[in-house]
């Protein structure tokens, strides 16, 4: 019934579903509360974030920042404005103990409403938490590596699934569900048929998440950088530098700008021109609502501003001298070269913002499509399995992988190293595993 390649791309869609299985679920899940952060930072943390709005003038930076920093030791790091007129202001504090916090301060009457950890571009501790569940960067640098190997299986997945759901002159189970099918039958249309209409938005997630992984997003990132794809390299011909890169010298920066080095300022005798006035030139230099300050670090820091909007057009970061405010770098989504415009509007579509409320909730239904896929894909799995086997479809023994298969997966693997690699490994695990063991894991 079925063809050698027909069971060959059934065999490594299953080989790719049962390693990615629950990493997908994890990936749906804490990827689809995270589309809706601001709605649950608001719930879960509304008596921090939110104020009564007064008829009146908000307090100067400077005098939200002395009120903050009067509630605990610690060193100022970041002044961020309220967003609205029922929004409280923030300030970021390093402490000794309890690292980052961020104190939440009534920006008309400097009255300090609290403490929490600094959740960066999570805005709190909880959706901190989910985001680094997201890419299991809670666990540390290797987990977060398997989510990378994770994104690229995705995109196999995808794209094997397509070849075994297409048609070839079937109707039944390819665009609807077979509901009074039994239920083998009826687990294998929810997987196939959900899988059908949700698949390309899948195998989107999965290469606009690819930037932030360690290894391809590094690469991709560090040979846009190069190219002049990136930010272009005039933005920088004539600015001091340091050795540190933005992520690390910022609270948030664009991910074209990840690894620039942060500009330095030039001390010139006279003190730092202070929160005020580098708010002033910030908001005269057209940024927008919700950006966050950053302050200088040592004498040749610089005050820097970010902002990330639901529209990538409005992204923005500027860096100022600290002692003249002079603009080293005020650059936005408008100067960026095609990659970095690409990965930007890529990440922001992702992430449910770009088209607002319909980006939201599409991209919700395709995290639950894929739970759906996933759990289907399981018990689908489970009930056809032999007893005491994976039950990985056959292929002859004699059958060869036709040549442009195989080109494909060189690319992929070349493209993608670290699935690259895990494809290599499978590959020989499949190969050269003893027939005894092959029956009872293959």
């Amino acid at each position: 019934m079925f063809t050698p390649l027909y069971r060959t791309i059934w065999r490594w869609h299953f080989y790719a579903g049962l390693f990615v299985l629950p990493f997908m679920i994890l990936l749906a899940v804490t990827g689809g509360l995270y589309l809706f952060k601001d709605e649950l930072n608001s719930l879960v943390y509304g008596r921090y974030l939110n104020v009564a709005p007064v008829d009146g003038p908000l307090l100067k930076p400077s005098e939200i920042v002395a009120k903050a920093s009067g509630s605990i030791a610690g060193e100022i790091r970041a002044y961020i404005p309220p967003t609205s007129a029922d929004g409280s202001a923030a300030v970021s504090i390093k402490t000794a103990e309890a690292g980052k916090q961020r104190v939440y301060v009534n920006p008309y009457t400097g009255e300090v409403l609290g403490q929490l950890e600094d959740g960066g571009f999570a805005r709190s501790p909880l959706m901190l938490l989910v985001r680094k569940l997201h890419s299991l960067a809670k666990f540390g640098d290797m987990p977060n590596r398997i989510i990378e190997i994770v994104g690229g299986w995705a995109m196999i997945l995808v794209a094997t699934g397509f070849f075994l759901w297409w048609p070839r002159q079937r109707k039944e189970g390819v665009f609807t569900i077979r509901t009074k099918a039994p239920s083998r039958t009826l687990w294998r249309d929810v997987h196939v048929v959900t899988g059908a209409y949700a698949g390309i938005v899948v195998f989107f997630l999965a290469i606009t998440g690819m930037p932030w992984s360690g290894v391809w997003g590094n690469y991709v990132n560090t040979y846009a950088d190069q190219a002049g794809l990136g930010y272009p390299p005039e933005y920088w011909n004539e600015v001091p530098k340091s050795t540190v890169p933005m992520k690390e010298g910022m609270s948030q920066t664009a991910w074209a700008l990840e690894n620039t080095p942060m500009p330095v300022s030039t001390p010139n005798g006279l003190g730092s021109i202070g929160i005020d006035k580098a708010v002033e030139i910030i908001e005269g230099l057209g940024i927008a609502a919700g950006y966050v300050v950053d302050y200088p670090e040592g004498a040749e820091g610089v005050y820097s501003a970010s902002v990330f909007p639901d529209k990538v057009i409005g992204e923005k970061v500027i860096h100022l001298d600290q002692y003249t405010g002079e603009a080293l770098f005020n650059g936005g989504f408008a100067d960026l070269g095609i990659v970095g415009k690409s990965i930007e509007w890529g990440v922001s579509v992702h992430m449910g913002q770009e088209f607002g409320i319909v980006n939201q909730w599409g991209m919700a239904l395709a995290c639950l499509a894929l739970v759906v896929m996933s759990v289907a894909g399981g018990v689908m799995w489970w009930k056809r399995r032999p007893v005491g086997s994976l039950g990985a479809p056959s292929v002859p023994a004699d059958y060869r992988i036709p040549r442009g298969i195989l080109v494909i997966t060189v690319i992929v693997g070349v493209l993608f190293p670290l699935t690259g690699l895990s494809v290599v490994a499978v590959l020989l695990i499949d190969r050269f595993l003893p027939n005894p063991l092959k029956a009872k894991h293959a």
